[in-house]
């Protein structure tokens, strides 16, 4: 489903649900006394909202870090990837030609099956991970003369290269489990919410129509932040989705 069209209907379920809860307290609840609790009732929507809000911004905040910090890993993992192979071609055969070879292969690897099991939160296949220590092997193995610095150089090159793909390919991995809002950060958020929004049934003074849009506006708004948190616990997936196209562009450049 469209993330607008899922948002549009998490919203409208929110203000039904709130301005139905607001209609039967004002048609049915007790209006007794209810204006003189506004100032107690004020403090205690202020604190609320408060918490709330810090609590709403803190994991909002964390979520979007985190999806920036893997879209800018996955271009590091790429760049890295693509230095790698480009040192090689100065290492003898048979690291020269191998090493171009795997590095397109592990490139297509994580565009073609890794990148739909981050997606869908499954398994990620080994095989990128195989491809990568057969070239650290390929390049270790690559034998260079001893008086030769700039082989040498190179050989380190692409080494340091290899090392700094697998470890923002750790991070990639990493990145799908840690970023999964935890149950105790839902049952606050959404609790929060709850009590952020049926708050305002306890002020009096306002008509009821009145009423009934400032609850429904409370609920859609919180529920479109809580909807937000949905779409970025992971970054491989929903509204603010990181994709491959680091890895494609490798791809280009190593062909």
């Amino acid at each position: 489903m469209n993330v607008y069209v899922a948002g549009s209907l998490w919203v409208m379920g929110a203000v039904v649900l709130g301005a139905a809860v607001a209609y039967l307290v004002r048609r049915y609840g007790l209006d007794e006394g209810r204006p003189d609790n506004n100032d107690a009732a004020g403090q205690a929507f202020t604190i609320v909202g408060g918490l709330h809000a810090a609590v709403v911004a803190f994991v909002l905040i964390s979520l979007f870090d985190a999806a920036s910090t893997v879209r800018d890993g996955s271009y590091e993992e790429a760049r890295s990837l693509v230095a790698a192979s480009w040192a090689a071609d100065a290492l003898p055969e048979p690291a020269r030609t191998e090493i171009r070879h795997l590095a397109v292969d592990y490139a297509d690897t994580v565009v073609n099956r890794e990148w739909p099991r981050m997606r869908d939160g499954g398994p990620v296949p080994q095989d990128g991970w195989s491809e990568l220590d057969r070239m650290r092997a390929l390049a270790d193995g690559a034998e260079v003369p001893g008086d030769d610095d700039w082989l040498s150089n190179r050989k380190t090159e692409v080494a340091g290269s290899l090392l700094d793909v697998f470890k923002e390919r750790q991070a990639r991995l990493n990145a799908v489990q840690d970023n999964n809002v935890g149950r105790v950060v839902w049952f606050v958020l959404i609790g929060g919410s709850v009590v952020f929004v049926l708050l305002p049934n306890l002020f009096g003074g306002t008509k009821s129509l009145t009423h009934v849009v400032i609850v429904s506006t409370l609920a859609a708004a919180t529920t479109l932040l809580l909807f937000a948190i949905f779409q970025m616990q992971n970054p491989f997936a929903g509204g603010s989705k990181v994709g491959p196209d680091a890895f494609s562009q490798a791809i280009e450049r190593l062909r």
